[in-house]
């Protein structure tokens, strides 16, 4: 499964993964599923929202338990950041086939769409849709970098805009959902763990910062008569950092846009995305009005308008603590697994598919050892034993969930 999924959508160059929403490569990972499903005799279909779901047994049944992850990437992303769940859930499927045991309940592999909101700038969208999380009209308001919109994306990749929306009925229909994901930090490598639980995820967003100044000759220019709002950008940069620090928490301005970006020029707008999380809610409060307050008083001494704008925003969630505690209590009792040990909970400052479902279905989630802790590159790394690892302890869990 990993060499026929390996190419899609990698570029040459970085040799990191763009795999971005309604694209070629996003399609060419639909048809993987598609065939990886059909291969195993599953029925496959595609919701509303243009997630992926394949189906083993009935999917009116009610009760299902699901798996699965997604398949898009950040730009110039790593290998495992979601097609690990989504290769584990399939082969975890044929490790309980292998097992030859009995199924009590549905069984669902899914492949969210646009989990990373690396094209159209909000994480998560075919699940905030399925979950209610996101209206009609703001996903239909959504524009990529070269301003084309959502429907008009869909359109080209042949779906139709008009028919998404909340899809309370399908989501009723699941019991449990785990997600495994390869971890996006150090936790597990540092006690030595191949697998772990999730307890919660960080609540965390994404502003945008616009600085408005006036363009100008770089060459003529005098810099006393300078308005320059990268100035003001890089201050801000740099408060983010020292606001983070502060409070324990993470803050990232990772995207800059610049207008008219040429390198005689003085810059007319910067705009600047921030990416903040912290462990709760008023700390990452504070942050942020921590970075804001620090934008704005260095924006007035240099004469730049500044407008702050939050273009998301997904509040801490704990995952359900009942089956949290069942797959603790399957995996530390699993014949697989002879230590006997406790499996390690641990939080993330990352979001997830099912982060966003946890409002309405009870979910849980699996980390796999990344030994590096580095996450969204190219250098995103697991080790073969440790994913073979994740796979059987996903296949305990869905035994203990879904089988006799």
């Amino acid at each position: 499964m990993w060499a026929s999924l390996r190419n899609i959508g990698r570029n040459a160059e970085s040799g990191g993964y763009r795999r971005y929403a309604w694209t070629g490569a996003d399609a060419d990972c639909r048809l993987w599923f598609r065939m990886q499903a059909e291969a195993r005799g599953l029925d496959c279909e595609t919701d509303r929202n243009g997630n992926q779901w394949a189906w083993l047994g009935d999917p009116l049944a009610g009760d299902a338990v699901v798996t699965g992850s997604h398949l898009d990437s950040v730009p110039d992303g790593g290998a495992f950041d979601g097609p690990l769940g989504v290769v584990s859930s399939f082969a975890a499927l044929d490790e309980l086939r292998r097992r030859g045991v009995e199924f009590t309940r549905p069984l669902a592999i899914a492949n969210f769409g646009d989990e990373e909101g690396a094209r159209f700038g909000l994480a998560c969208v075919g699940s905030r849709l399925a979950a209610g999380q996101l209206t009609v009209e703001a996903a239909h308001r959504l524009r990529d970098g070269d301003g084309i919109t959502l429907p008009h994306a869909m359109e080209a990749a042949g779906y139709d805009p008009d028919a998404i929306g909340p899809d309370p009925a399908r989501l009723a229909r699941i019991g449990a959902f785990v997600e495994l994901h390869v971890e996006q930090g150090r936790s597990l490598d540092l006690t030595g763990d191949p697998v772990g639980i999730a307890s919660a995820i960080w609540p965390h967003g994404r502003w945008r910062f616009d600085f408005r100044g006036e363009a100008n000759h770089a060459g003529t220019t005098r810099l006393a008569d300078r308005r320059d709002p990268m100035l003001t950008y890089a201050e801000t940069v740099l408060a983010a950092r020292r606001e983070a620090e502060l409070a324990g928490a993470l803050a990232t301005f990772g995207k800059i846009a610049v207008e008219p970006n040429g390198v005689n020029a003085i810059p007319s707008l910067v705009r600047g995305w921030l990416d903040s999380r912290a462990a709760d809610q008023d700390t990452l409060g504070t942050v942020v009005a921590g970075i804001e307050r620090a934008a704005r008083e260095h924006a007035g001494r240099a004469g730049i308008d500044l407008d702050v704008v939050r273009e998301s925003f997904t509040p801490v969630v704990e995952f359900q603590h009942a089956l949290r505690d069942e797959l603790g209590v399957i995996l530390k009792g699993s014949a697989t697994r002879d230590t006997g040990r406790d499996v390690p909970v641990l939080g993330t400052g990352a979001g997830h598919d099912a982060g966003i479902l946890s409002a309405s279905v009870p979910t849980a989630m699996l980390f796999v050892r990344n030994p590096t802790g580095i996450s969204h590159s190219p250098a995103e790394y697991a080790a073969e034993d440790d994913c073979v690892a994740g796979v059987i302890a996903l296949a305990d869990v869905l035994e203990g969930l879904a089988c006799r």
